[in-house]
């Protein structure tokens, strides 16, 4: 496994500046922002697809800091019903697809999306229960109609231009946001199709983080490292399904936390043994969107929470027997 991070943290910065930090604190693998929510202040699909000295100077600047990019993240809606957005967010995640294969990776990042309710919806709806019936119909229509049709056809775009894994990171709001749904996506579509896993979007739903591992196995293409820390007092009175601010962290029921200061480290040492037992040794990409801490401050006790929980070398032989 190697440390990596979310470049969108450090958006202010320019590529070079970024990737010079990221390195000195010991990052190996940097998730760029191509579009969509993340933005795409560190690569522009529209530039370094046409212009190939700026693809270059792009590509020159990962190698010269000694990184490697763990994935294009283009997180988005392609399925909103709001036909101008939908549009624009499926020409991101293709964009970002042409731009991995020049780029010579084969992963995205991802949204699964969320359409509307029927054809001419305005806003998408997230449907979280059965019943009433109408609820359930939503949902078949939504999954029958749009979710398993759309990115069916991506997955054959993507394959084309060498792109072999779509990750979609499992967050509420979004048709795939749990353990059952991504499962459901990947058959329909194929294998094409995986996780970005984010602890932090599982604790809240109260889901416990190495069950999910275990239930996702090989469909885990891409983890996030973000904690959440629930405040039980103001659970215990509203419930998780919390919608004030961010930044009314006093208030709300659970909070986005850096690495360490949700769970505590034998916590984060559990998912990584099993993630490694499932097989998966790939990048351990920090995002950092704790609002009680600075960007770096953030991101460097990740660093150092991670750098004592990490398993980075081969087992070898089983010497004890």
């Amino acid at each position: 496994m190697k440390l990596g991070v979310f470049t969108t943290l450090l958006s202010n910065l320019s590529l070079d500046e970024a990737c010079k930090y990221f390195s000195s604190i010991g990052i190996e693998m940097v998730e760029i922002g191509a579009g969509g929510y993340p933005g795409n202040a560190h690569a522009n699909p529209e530039i370094l697809l046409n212009d190939a000295a700026k693809l270059q100077e792009f590509k020159d600047t990962i190698a010269r800091h000694n990184l490697e990019i763990s994935a294009f993240s283009c997180h988005a809606n392609p399925l909103s019903p709001d036909k101008a957005m939908a549009a624009a967010h499926d020409k991101v995640i293709r964009d970002t697809i042409l731009l991995c294969e020049k780029v010579g990776i084969n992963q995205i990042n991802t949204f699964s999306g969320c359409p509307g309710d029927h054809e001419n919806a305005k806003y998408p709806n997230w449907v979280t229960c059965p019943w009433p019936n109408e609820y359930s119909e939503i949902l078949e229509w939504q999954w029958n109609e749009k979710l398993i049709p759309y990115w069916t056809d991506m997955a054959k775009f993507a394959k084309e231009h060498g792109v072999d894994k779509i990750a979609f990171e499992l967050h509420p709001g979004f048709c795939v946001y749990n353990t059952d749904t991504m499962l459901r996506i990947r058959e329909a579509v194929g294998p094409e199709i995986g996780a970005n896993l984010d602890p932090s979007h599982l604790v809240w739903q109260g889901m416990d983080v190495p069950t999910v591992i275990r239930a996702l196995g090989d469909a885990i293409f891409h983890f996030h490292a973000k904690d959440t820390k629930i405040d039980p007092a103001n659970t215990a009175k509203t419930g998780v399904l919390d919608t004030k601010s961010y930044g009314d962290e006093i208030n709300r029921a659970w909070v986005f936390r850096s690495v360490g200061y949700g769970h505590d480290e034998l916590w984060w040492k559990d998912i990584i043994s099993n993630l490694r037992m499932v097989g998966y040794d790939y990048a351990i990409s920090i995002e950092h969107e704790d609002s009680l801490m600075s960007q770096r401050e953030g991101l460097e006790k990740a660093v150092a929470t991670l750098k004592n929980v990490l398993i980075t070398e081969k087992t070898g032989t089983a010497w004890w027997f």
